[in-house]
């Protein structure tokens, strides 16, 4: 985004998920990568001008193409299927989101550390037939980079650790990390410089 954009921004909506996955290990519960699923949706609504956080949202999704977590990704999320068993299905929990966070607010942008997020969000959609209701997305990690003069694109953790900042709860449920990525906005579209190597 270009300086100008940048000016119009009102609200920065940093968003991460957690989807279905496997470790290619198991055969008998294969997810593909492209009927992966959003299992979680964590959201963190920041004012642009103080970088200060307005608002959170958090729900886990019910899966429906492999409704059966693998151990992989039970393990790796600490969401269980006990946790998925009366969540709404993805129409359902991507409307809840756009009423808490977008509905009423003008210059939004959302952001996510990478284009995962973004890519998944599309792919919902698109498996379940619903628009796409998102404004424009920011990938926070390269934006990162380019605002701190870098040209190797740090994970979530590491960029946390150059700002001197420690993770806060637990690594891959959605809210925590997109709590820890708002945290970093000062570095990201603050102005506020790393120190220097």
């Amino acid at each position: 985004m270009s300086g100008r954009e940048l000016r119009a921004v009102k609200h920065y909506l940093v968003i991460d998920l957690e989807a279905t996955t496997d470790d290619g290990d198991d055969e008998q519960h294969v997810v593909p990568r492209d009927e992966m699923e959003t299992i979680e949706i964590g959201a963190v609504l920041v004012r642009a001008s103080t970088l200060e956080v307005e608002a959170e949202f958090h729900s886990f999704v019910r899966p429906v193409r492999h409704p059966t977590l693998t151990a992989f990704c039970t393990q790796l999320t600490g969401i269980s299927q006990d946790m998925l068993a009366d969540a709404p299905v993805f129409p359902e929990a991507m409307e809840a989101l756009r009423q808490a966070m977008l509905v009423g607010r003008w210059g939004v942008v959302w952001g996510s550390w990478g284009l995962f997020d973004d890519t998944q969000l599309r792919r919902d959609c698109a498996h379940h037939g619903i628009d796409y209701p998102m404004p424009e997305h920011m990938n926070l990690k390269n934006v990162f980079s380019a605002a701190q003069g870098r040209r190797k694109r740090h994970g979530m953790s590491k960029a946390l650790r150059l700002c001197g900042l420690t993770l806060e709860g637990d690594h891959h449920r959605a809210l925590a990390d997109a709590k820890n990525i708002a945290r970093m906005l000062p570095w990201i579209v603050g102005g506020q410089r790393l120190p220097t190597p």
